[in-house]
């Protein structure tokens, strides 16, 4: 599979086989993605892979926290701007909608669309979590560098036929997926993503998000 191959099938998978990822695999997906590009070559990224107790204890330290406070939001940033503007506004409902069309979730089912969004907190059911954090002290230029280590990360486990679905749904626990990983200050956790392989009989997973055709956003001069 070449790299445009594994960028056009790469999906947010949200069901996951029960089949173990090993800690081999994962480390040629790691030693992979370690050749992203960074700015000065700061590689500003940190990495934690969970499995079996480990992959548990995040998901109890958060669903204990969504216990006693369901409205908590521990992040350090907004995941989405405050009155999110056109086109980008139509885009996030669109596949929202798109999503719970295919599940069969009606609008007015609330708890159902409230249980899928849950499963987020439980990897979607994959086997291996892996969070990503950054230096707190670092700008916007190195949190696109991690940006790109996390893509990067993705299309390998493509090309090694593995499923993934970055995660910002645990940004919003930032602070309690920390406190149950040992990540101190000045690192901060960023967001979360599910590794496994993908259950191809889940509807879910026949979701395509709609996107802008290039004219949409590129423009071209001197051609």
């Amino acid at each position: 599979m070449d790299v445009i191959d594994a960028l056009k099938r790469r999906i947010s998978t949200r069901a996951f086989l029960d089949t173990p990822v090993s800690e081999t695999e994962i480390r040629e997906l790691l030693d992979a993605a370690r050749w992203s590009a960074s700015g000065g070559n700061l590689q500003p990224w940190q990495v934690y892979v969970v499995a079996g107790e480990a992959r548990q204890r995040v998901i109890d330290a958060v669903q204990k926290k969504l216990s006693t406070d369901p409205f908590t939001n521990e992040a350090a940033f907004p995941v989405y701007p405050e009155s999110l503007w056109e086109p980008y506004r139509s885009r996030r409902f669109q596949v929202g909608e798109d999503m719970y069309e295919l599940l069969g979730i009606p609008r007015e089912d609330k708890g159902a669309r409230l249980a899928h969004l849950m499963a987020n907190y439980e990897f979607f059911g994959a086997p291996v979590g892996v969070f990503f954090s950054i230096d707190e002290r670092m700008n916007p230029n190195q949190w696109a560098h991690l940006g790109m280590f996390m893509m990067s990360f993705c299309l390998a486990a493509e090309a090694k036929g593995l499923a993934t679905c970055m995660q910002e749904a645990w940004t919003v626990h930032a602070g309690t997926v920390a406190n149950a990983l040992g990540v101190e200050k000045p690192q901060i956790v960023y967001c979360g993503l599910a590794l496994g392989h993908a259950d191809k009989d889940a509807k879910v997973n026949q979701l395509r998000t709609r996107r802008a055709e290039v004219d949409e956003f590129a423009s071209f001069e001197g051609f």
